[in-house]
């Protein structure tokens, strides 16, 4: 009795084992990330990679530049954003920043070191930030973080460091653009995009 059972179900599911053998391949599913993730990378990576294009195509000349002595100069601004990256990416992405004695220096002097450095070490920021988003899935983004100073007792979203992170590279993105526009440089994203 129990091998009439065996093959009468083995005669029931070989059917449709065998049309599922011919169905063509299933869609892939979504990235692990998850799309708010995904979203949050995908304009970062956009921003940063226009902010890495903008500072490299600035002649070196141009990095004193300031349209206003309020405002702060094409080099303050790169050296900024280094500083910026590394602390708002180390916290979302639970890694630790690279040190060096020179990020001890004021701020006015980084922002007159060499055109080269200042792109390096700006670029070698925005490669720990793509590292950072790739240890981000949707569901870590509600997590609890501490703010503020130590010991304060202050807490964030995860999801708060990420979108300060995309926003300041957004912000600057502005600034900087505005500032090659001012000197006869066409903006990154203003330039022709190739066809397909």
């Amino acid at each position: 009795m129990k091998r009439i059972s065996v093959l009468s179900a083995a005669a029931l599911i070989l059917p449709f084992a065998t049309a599922a053998a011919q169905q063509p391949a299933a869609t892939p599913a979504p990235s692990a990330a998850g799309p708010i993730t995904l979203s949050f990378g995908a304009f970062a990576g956009r921003y940063a990679g226009w902010l890495s294009a903008a500072f490299d195509s600035i002649p070196p000349g141009l990095y004193g530049y300031r349209p206003t002595p309020a405002q702060q100069t094409v080099g303050y601004i790169a050296q900024h954003l280094e500083d910026a990256n590394y602390q708002l990416c180390a916290r979302f992405g639970g890694m630790t920043a690279p040190a060096t004695a020179k990020d001890s220096l004021a701020d006015t002097l980084k922002a007159q070191w060499p055109k080269d450095t200042l792109v390096t070490r700006l670029k070698a920021s925005l490669e720990f930030c793509q590292r950072a988003f790739e240890t981000l899935d949707d569901a870590k983004l509600a997590d609890v973080l501490p703010a503020g100073p130590a010991g304060s007792g202050r807490t964030v979203a995860r999801a708060r460091y990420v979108l300060a992170y995309v926003t300041d590279l957004v912000d600057h993105w502005s600034q900087i653009a505005n500032y090659m526009r001012l000197n006869g440089l066409v903006p990154p994203s203003a330039l022709p995009r190739p066809n397909p």
